[in-house]
């Protein structure tokens, strides 16, 4: 597949204003099909999702969003960075583009995203859009079976703005080897890409502050957890084995607490499969959608 630069990226996405700040998010796709929102992982952004996004918009109205934060939306550094907040970004960008019904498919800090988006469909407390499957990527569903990487646990410690401003590019490389899987490791140009969105705006002082979503998942947990079990809509899990931080030990979680636990586990495939195996999660999500459309 050829890669959708990261210029080129930016050059089709479109802003829209989230409490002051400007959110960039990008809308493909023929606006009669069914829309699906995107929602991508730390530390990076939406361009997680150029190597399936081409396949996707010959399906769906494809819609993502670079949370505040991250990539090229905005990064004020005085700002109570939150996983609600997060959901509250991508119900206004629904809201932006009128939108009655949708899908979900998300990857890593965007799961935990994506469940509070399910908790409050679920819960019907209020009209919003209708949601009607969703789709989980390699993440932290479970804040007991999460193995963050050792920088990860040392931005959250009290040395960790020195780290964050000491960070590089060479150590973003390093922590994404040791994600990736053994056979699909990142190359120079996708490290180039990770670094600029991460950078941009001066984004790497904010790392701190992102990782607050590791002690919120514990804090919501009966909510978040108890969202994928109270589903009544179809849920879906394409993992990675191979990945340190939520691969096989994450999927052995998932298939004891949840009913019916729908999985495709991809071998060998580490904790970006839609960049490591792009072909494997296109496949295994769209025959999850038809067989849900064809039941």
């Amino acid at each position: 597949m050829t890669r959708i630069t990261l210029a080129n990226w930016k050059a089709k996405g479109l802003f829209f204003s989230h409490r002051g700040y400007r959110i960039f998010s990008r809308v493909e796709g023929p606006a009669p099909a069914p829309v699906l929102l995107l929602i991508h992982g730390f530390p990076t952004a939406s361009w997680d999702w150029e190597a399936i996004w081409p396949a996707l918009t010959r399906h769906y109205r494809v819609m993502t969003l670079d949370m505040i934060g991250f990539g090229f939306s905005d990064k004020p550094m005085d700002y109570p960075y939150s996983i609600m907040d997060q959901a509250d970004i991508f119900e206004r960008l629904l809201a932006e583009h009128q939108v009655q019904s949708y899908h979900l498919l998300a990857h890593d800090y965007g799961d935990t995203v994506a469940q509070e988006l399910l908790a409050r469909h679920n819960a019907q407390e209020q009209p919003r859009p209708q949601l009607g499957s969703v789709c989980f990527l390699n993440g932290g569903l479970f804040p007991e079976s999460h193995r963050p990487l050792l920088i990860q646990k040392l931005l959250r410690s009290p040395i960790g703005p020195i780290l964050a401003r000491l960070n590089s590019r060479n150590k973003l490389a390093d922590s994404m080897q040791r994600v990736f899987g053994p056979n699909t490791q990142p190359d120079a140009e996708l490290i180039d890409g990770f670094w600029q969105l991460i950078s941009t705006n001066k984004g790497a002082r904010l790392l701190p502050k992102l990782l607050h979503y590791i002690p919120e998942r514990r804090q919501h947990r009966t909510r978040w957890v108890g969202a994928i079990q109270q589903a009544t809509i179809p849920v879906k899990v394409i993992d990675g084995i191979a990945d340190p931080v939520s691969g096989g030990h994450m999927v052995e979680r998932y298939r004891a607490l949840i009913p019916k636990p729908n999985v495709t586990a991809l071998q060998n495939i580490g904790h970006y499969p839609q960049v490591e195996d792009p072909q494997g999660v296109l496949d295994a999500y769209i025959q999850f959608r038809l067989a849900k459309t064809e039941s």
